[in-house]
């Protein structure tokens, strides 16, 4: 296959990044299948796809009509056989290790030989949930960075067995659809969440430490190391439990003692203060 022959994509999950991932391949040129468990999920993902693009639209990156054809081009569902004329399936659920496997065993059994399995997973080994199916060397991490129609990263993981073919097409790909790949390694985190998790993580400490409050923490790192936003700010909007969720997965994988999430961390979990999914985290939002 080569990348001229992709020219269906089903993403699965019509979250933050699932609806990210599929508004980049519809503005450029792709039929995508938008999956999900309820329809309502769906319609709030078309509904946010729509306002991002209008957003483009003030900023004249794209036009009304631009909009008109990339908004035709995306096909909801909730039943995964759609997958099964895709050249790409891209899987965007939620971190769960169990619901992957799950999901890529089904897609086995539906899609075509040819196709290529992809994970927007942010931290659990693209080789493990590459062994649910029966083409390991058409299985490759597509990390994707939040928010997806902004970020220009895509972190690319080679499981034990991708192919150097796979791996150079979805790269050529990445690239059209306006992406920069960077090949990665299959570790707990990849690079990307092994380094600003940690970061992250360190500022939760602080904070319950009593070092400062949030907003000093958020304010150093902006003013004295260039961040755009501080780390609190960016675990708000990353979602704590996500950010528990990547620890987890590292401190298990790499059995490293500095990866424990902060008990702070875990207690707002626990209360449902998530960030700005929320209403509440580090900080309080409308």
């Amino acid at each position: 296959m080569t990348v001229q022959d992709i020219k269906q994509v089903t993403v699965i999950g019509s979250g933050t990044m699932g609806n990210g991932i599929a508004q980049v391949f519809a503005l450029t040129g792709y039929s995508v299948n938008l999956i999900d468990i309820k329809q309502e999920f769906l319609d709030k993902a078309v509904a946010v796809i729509s306002k991002s693009i209008d957003r483009f639209i003030k900023k004249e990156i794209v036009t009304e009509e631009q909009k008109k054809e990339a908004m035709a081009r995306i096909k909801t569902s909730t039943d995964l056989k759609v997958a099964k004329d895709s050249q790409l399936v891209i899987e965007a659920v939620t971190e769960d290790l169990g619901i992957k496997l799950e999901i890529f065993g089904k897609l086995e059994g539906i899609c075509l030989p040819e196709t290529i399995f992809a994970s927007n997973t942010s931290s659990l080994p693209i080789t493990k949930l590459a062994s649910a199916t029966k083409r390991p060397e058409q299985f490759i991490g597509m990390h994707f960075m939040n928010p997806v129609p902004m970020m220009k990263l895509v972190e690319l993981i080679r499981g034990i067995a991708t192919s150097d073919e796979t791996t150079e097409l979805i790269k050529e790909l990445a690239q059209a659809v306006g992406k920069t790949p960077v090949e990665v390694n299959d570790y707990p985190g990849f690079v990307a969440n092994r380094i600003l998790l940690p970061m992250i993580n360190e500022a939760a400490f602080a904070l319950m430490e009593g070092v400062a409050t949030v907003e000093a923490i958020d304010e150093v790192m902006k003013l004295g190391m260039a961040h755009p936003m501080g780390p609190l700010t960016l675990a708000d909007f990353i979602g704590l439990d996500v950010c528990q969720a990547i620890l987890e997965v590292m401190h298990e994988g790499l059995g490293d003692p500095k990866y424990r999430p902060c008990p702070l961390l875990k207690k707002m979990v626990q209360a449902g203060y998530l960030g700005r999914k929320s209403g509440r985290g580090f900080y309080t939002y409308q």
